[in-house]
């Protein structure tokens, strides 16, 4: 038996379990966010039933394999006849060790999600997550914190660069790739095309959330917050997290900046995560200087980690799973073995090669990131196979195309404002009798008084399609010339120059691209046309490409609908 749980340590622990719980509230908005709006209910049905088909599978047949090694069932039956279980020199509560274990499981599954976004089937994704519980995570997650092979043999993963993150990242590389790419993704040539994701603002938001949980996911994994040891090693992991996702968020927009002349949104978002995955493994082991180069390297990988994964293996990763969890799990782990300086050997050490530990702890970590990848890629690659070849594991052709809410999950889409307006109806005839026609006609008194110059007045409509930024030059300007009305509508469209060149996630967008714009329309009969048209032109002119354009129109008439009048009287005075 090891040291007794203080309830500090169960309140620890606990906290710690519900911030991971709360991580996939972060993967939702991450994938949700990355992935177009037509796939958004179904991504969140994922996210749920990933955590809630895992947590009994897990708990029935996954801990048991884990950490007692004895085979199903195990977990669940400790769960009635043992009180506590010893795991890292600490006796700790069993009920406590599941739900902790769990959360962290549910973690590798739902990492898969985002990777085989927009065009998996449901009830395929369900069977394959429950296996990933069942079986794939807690195989691997045995060797290494279940006093297997590799833990015996001195392998680090403090909290999961690999035993979590790199397992749902090759786990997702595998089946993206046997998955096939999203429709369009890739032209006859085989060049990438940018697919956007629908919402940045989801995606940041979920990666503030992640980050937040990360806390809990790192630093709650000391299980112990009983004495002074545990509480200055969780403080480092507290600083050595936040530093190395910080250092990897900056260095990402630099080296986007730097290769699409501009810092790329997206990309910098998965550099926060690529640096929270890479310091996971050695949080506990390395300095804040240690930290900072993992986060530093992190950049780097995920950026042209997904680059690789998108163009020169041609598979489609929507959100940039791969890379983040796949690539920089694996890395992260390995630098701990540059870096290692609290692990420290018999003689007290440290075992990180940097500080003259040598090459036999960095090659125990080498040995573990390439014996997992092994193991979860030829695992993954039966239960995808399978798959394929008996229920399917692709959506067809029109649902993807449709978009998996309506097809999957029958709702036209997950957000309100997308779907389309039902016109009111209302019941009873309306009334055409004459005196329903008085009534009509006496409501609103009018005195019809014309202008002489009525008779001869023009009516044109003058329609402005103009930048954003624009808008409020343009409306003062025509305010100053006595235009007190007009109709302003958000547009999306192009001009000749087919937009400016940019780039998403690294993918230059090669064709035509819808940009916002304002439509402004003006229809003038007492000012002239050709005062408008010069005063638009001199609030609108830069000199640069983009400034917009004027379309002039004949009207043939216009009604003001509460007094009737018509023409010239229709556009003056108060609507």
């Amino acid at each position: 038996m090891g040291q007794l749980f203080s309830s500090a340590d169960t309140t620890w622990v606990l906290i710690g379990a519900a911030l991971v719980f709360f991580m996939q509230a972060g993967f939702a908005m991450v994938e949700t966010g990355f992935t177009r709006a037509k796939n958004a209910g179904n991504i969140i049905m994922k996210n749920l039933m990933d955590f809630a088909i895992g947590t009994p599978i897990f708990w029935v047949i996954g801990f048991g394999l884990m950490f007692a090694g004895t085979g199903p069932f195990i977990g669940g039956l400790d769960f009635l006849i043992r009180g506590d279980y010893s795991f890292m020199g600490l006796s700790i509560p069993t009920p406590v060790f599941i739900i902790f274990q769990t959360v962290f499981c549910a973690t590798a599954a739902t990492i898969v999600s985002g990777a085989m976004a927009e065009r998996t089937k449901f009830i395929s994704y369900c069977i394959y997550s429950g296996i990933i519980s069942a079986v794939i995570y807690p195989i691997s997650g045995h060797w290494i914190w279940g006093g297997g092979w590799l833990a015996q043999l001195g392998f680090h993963d403090f909290a999961g660069s690999t035993a979590v993150h790199m397992v749902g990242g090759v786990a997702a590389l595998v089946g993206a790739k046997i998955l096939g790419p999203r429709i369009g993704k890739y032209g006859k040539d085989g060049k990438p095309r940018a697919i956007l994701g629908h919402s940045l603002t989801l995606g940041a938001l979920g990666v503030f959330i992640l980050w937040f949980c990360w806390f809990g996911f790192n630093g709650c994994s000391t299980l112990s917050m009983t004495g002074d040891e545990a509480l200055t090693a969780a403080g480092n992991i507290f600083v050595t997290t936040n530093l190395a996702a910080a250092t990897s968020t900056v260095a990402t927009m630099v080296i986007t900046w730097i290769r699409y002349k501009k810092p790329d949104v997206s990309m910098t978002l998965n550099g926060s995560l690529a640096g929270l995955v890479a310091i996971t493994a050695g949080c506990d082991a390395v300095t804040p200087v240690g930290a900072f180069f993992i986060g530093l390297v992190a950049a780097f990988v995920v950026v042209f980690g997904i680059e690789f994964v998108d163009k020169i293996l041609k598979i489609d990763d929507p959100v940039g799973a791969v890379g983040v969890h796949g690539f920089c799990g694996a890395t992260g782990t390995l630098l701990t073995g540059l870096f290692a300086y609290y692990l420290t050997d018999d003689a007290g050490n440290p075992l990180g090669l940097f500080y003259g530990g040598g090459f036999k702890f960095l090659g125990t970590q080498a040995l573990g990131v390439i014996s997992v990848i092994a193991w979860v890629a030829v695992t993954m690659t039966v239960v995808f196979q399978i798959i394929k070849h008996t229920i399917g594991l692709r959506a067809s052709e029109e649902e993807e195309i449709r978009g998996l809410d309506i097809t999957e999950h029958g709702i036209a889409s997950a957000y309100a404002d997308f779907a389309s307006v039902q016109p009111q109806i209302l019941t009873g005839a309306v009334s055409t009798s004459k005196a329903a026609q008085d009534v009509l006609e006496k409501a609103v008194p009018v005195e019809h008084i014309s202008a002489p110059e009525a008779a001869e007045a023009k009516l044109t409509k003058i329609a402005i399609l103009l930048n954003q930024e624009h808008f409020e030059p343009l409306k003062a300007a025509m305010n100053s010339i006595g235009i007190t009305g007009m109709t302003v509508t958000q547009v999306l469209g192009y001009g000749t120059q087919k937009g400016r060149d940019t780039f998403y996630r690294g993918v230059k967008l090669e064709e035509a691209k819808l940009l916002p714009k304002v439509k402004v329309e003006i229809v003038v009969s007492k000012i002239p046309v050709d005062v408008v048209i010069d005063t638009a032109r001199r609030a609108l002119y830069t000199g640069n490409v983009g400034d917009g354009k004027i379309f002039v129109y004949d009207v043939e008439n216009a009604i003001r609908v509460r007094t009737g009048e018509q023409g010239y009287d229709a556009l003056q005075g108060e609507d």
